[in-house]
């Protein structure tokens, strides 16, 4: 007669980001890059449909509420992770200034401010 060990495996926690404000943050903006992809792929569409000349076809698909109600928690899905992102620039780059570090909040001050400069520009062409 065998007798056969089994090992040990503690039952995982499925909810381990739940405990952390930090974990929690950081798994929500990893799924937002989900919404970063359709972004991606919506502009793909668009850029196609004015290649083809069927940018009325794209209008119609545009212009259906599940396709605005989706665009814009994308909006806000991409927002946030473009904001943690810039956020974790100084953790990830050290700039050196003749041996002087530069401070983590001139870093995301000058990403922030770059980001919201590029954002008006488009927005002004965009809308002139």
């Amino acid at each position: 007669m065998s007798e056969t060990t089994r090992t040990y495996r503690p039952r995982r926690d499925r909810m381990w980001f739940l405990r952390s404000r930090a974990y929690t943050i950081f798994v929500v903006r990893e799924l937002t890059s989900v919404f970063v992809a359709w972004t991606i792929a919506y502009l793909l569409l668009l850029v196609a449909a004015a290649l083809d000349g069927a940018l009325p076809a794209f209008a119609a698909f545009a212009a259906q509420p599940w396709v605005i109600a989706l665009n814009l928690v994308a909006l806000a899905a991409t927002a946030f992770h473009s904001v943690t992102f810039l956020n974790l620039a100084p953790k990830a780059t050290v700039v050196r200034l003749d041996g002087w570090r530069v401070p983590a909040f001139m870093i995301q001050g000058g990403n922030h401010t770059a980001w919201l400069l590029v954002s008006a520009v488009l927005f002004w062409v965009v809308t002139r």
